[in-house]
């Protein structure tokens, strides 16, 4: 019996894209490719409107495993390949349908022609196709509204594709589309959340992580670290930047009115990761932030803390509930490893009681008491820079190869 030989890619709002249709489809194709690394014998091409992947032996469940994960793709289908010929049509058909998993007792057939000179209108290719699956079948029906399978015939200019069933893909745009995004990536559920967010609205992820040793131990960086390569399934390499903090957390500690730590604390984290930003070509921040979900995340502390930079900062999470947040933290494979037991640096010198409202005014006289600037700029310095995801050496202009 025949077997499914190519996988069919379908788009959704990449559809709509108009003038910068074709980037964004080579931008798709060329993510593709990285998540096939596995199964070097596929071969990705795109066509109008669809993406098509010839399998060449490679294991078909194997294949549509990653691109389950792949930003940009609507849907996808096993797909059997016929000659633009209405026989082999016919015979790959029947091919198609006997090869379903499941109840096949009725079945519709969907032909599209978008290759205008083959002879045959859809019109007419259905009946076709459907009087020679009744007649090599037994105790099989047409239901043209309820049916068991659906058996779609797809005839363009490189050959016909048929299929029977369909799998969802992770929708978005593709990621590369939008830019690159720095993300503030605690050990906690909600950033690494706000990172996948981010990539499936087409943005590259980069990520700083605030590390505070002694106070904050390696178990608590593995964690970050392992979030990141969670991560990287759903967008390619990601480069970590793992900040020395202790210095100037420490100041911060011995030189703040507690009340007033954690706004400044995360001022200057806001300082150095726009920083880092910037000096990477980066133009916008995120983070976990979800409006009162803690005292520190009220439109008066986003107002205060938001001062210190020129960056967007964009919060995916803003409006969201935290069980909404776990939900898609367990189903995209970090909320297990988030809520390993380890402190961030968040959690270390954490006071009695924050401030819901700051003030600017008050926190920029409190910085003015704590000589800052070198502190940022020796932990900018000593930032460790780590990339995930890929071989050893995978670069943005190995990814570009690809395309």
């Amino acid at each position: 019996m025949m077997e499914y030989n190519h996988i069919l890619v379908r788009y959704g709002e990449l559809a709509l894209k108009g003038k910068n249709r074709t980037k964004f489809e080579q931008t798709l194709a060329r993510n593709i490719r990285f998540a096939l690394q596995g199964h070097p014998r596929t071969n990705v091409k795109r066509t109008f409107g669809r993406t098509l992947i010839e399998l060449n032996g490679e294991p078909l469940e194997e294949v549509m495993e990653p691109l389950r994960h792949v930003f940009g793709i609507s849907s996808f289908s096993p797909a059997m390949r016929a000659s633009n010929d209405i026989e082999d049509i016919k015979e790959t058909a029947l091919q198609a349908f006997l090869h379903h998993d499941g109840d096949k007792q009725t079945f519709k057939v969907n032909a599209r022609r978008s290759y205008k000179p083959f002879p045959i209108s859809s019109q007419d290719v259905n009946p076709m196709i459907g009087s020679h699956i009744l007649k090599n079948t037994e105790e099989t029906f047409v239901d043209v509204h309820h049916p068991d399978v659906e058996i779609n015939v797809e005839i363009r200019e490189q050959g016909t594709y048929i299929t029977c069933g369909r799998m969802e893909g992770a929708g978005g745009l593709p990621v590369g589309t939008a830019g690159s995004v720095m993300l503030m990536l605690s050990g906690g559920i909600d950033s690494p959340v706000a990172g996948y967010l981010s990539m499936k609205r087409g943005a590259e992820l980069e990520a700083v992580h605030f590390h505070s040793p002694p106070y904050t131990n390696e178990r608590a960086r593995k964690k970050v670290e392992d979030l990141t390569k969670v991560l990287t399934t759903f967008g390619g390499p990601v480069t970590l930047h793992v900040v020395p903090f202790t210095e100037l957390q420490k100041a911060i500690h011995s030189s703040i009115p507690s009340n007033y730590s954690m706004t400044i604390m995360r001022r200057m984290m806001l300082r150095i990761t726009e920083k880092i930003a910037s000096d990477r070509g980066v133009l916008a921040l995120a983070n976990g932030e979800s409006l009162g979900q803690v005292a520190s995340q009220t439109l008066e502390s986003m107002y205060t803390i938001n001062e210190v930079t020129n960056m967007p900062i964009l919060r995916p999470l803003v409006t969201m509930d935290k069980q909404e947040v776990m939900d898609i933290s367990e189903r995209i494979g970090t909320y297990s490893i988030s809520i390993r037991p380890y402190e961030d640096c968040c959690t270390i010198f954490l006071p009695s009681e924050s401030v819901t409202r700051p003030r600017r005014e008050k926190a920029a006289r409190f910085e003015k008491g704590l000589d800052f600037q070198p502190y940022v700029e020796e932990a900018v310095a000593n930032t460790e820079v780590l990339t995930f995801g890929g071989e050893p050496g995978e670069t943005e202009k190995d990814m570009d190869s690809l395309l």
